[in-house]
């Protein structure tokens, strides 16, 4: 039986956004090791499932996807950034630590 997380991903380092951080993804596990290919030298894995990479709008989209197939699933809590309020005016502080 295949078993599948489901999650919220974390902005890459290249966004300032948050478009594409609201969507929900299924992704199924990995159930066979990915071992490289003798010949090239790329990494593979037996199984195609890890290929799967489903965006859904709401988490409960996923759970009902995952819930009608009859997929195992784990769901993965989103972890929030910390927001530090900023003041521009700190910039000019005489008391700023200089680099």
């Amino acid at each position: 039986m295949a078993r599948a997380r489901i999650f919220r991903p974390a902005k890459t380092a290249m966004q300032s956004g948050r478009r594409e951080k609201r969507q929900w993804v299924l992704e199924y596990e990995p159930s066979t090791p990915r071992v490289p290919d003798p010949l090239m030298g790329w990494s593979s894995a037996a199984d195609t499932l890890n290929e799967i990479r489903l965006k859904f709008a709401t988490r409960e989209e996923a759970v009902a996807f995952a819930q009608k197939r009859g997929i195992d699933y784990e769901i993965l809590p989103p972890e929030e950034p910390m927001m530090r309020p900023k003041s521009y005016a700190d910039n000019f502080r005489y008391d700023r630590v200089r680099t």
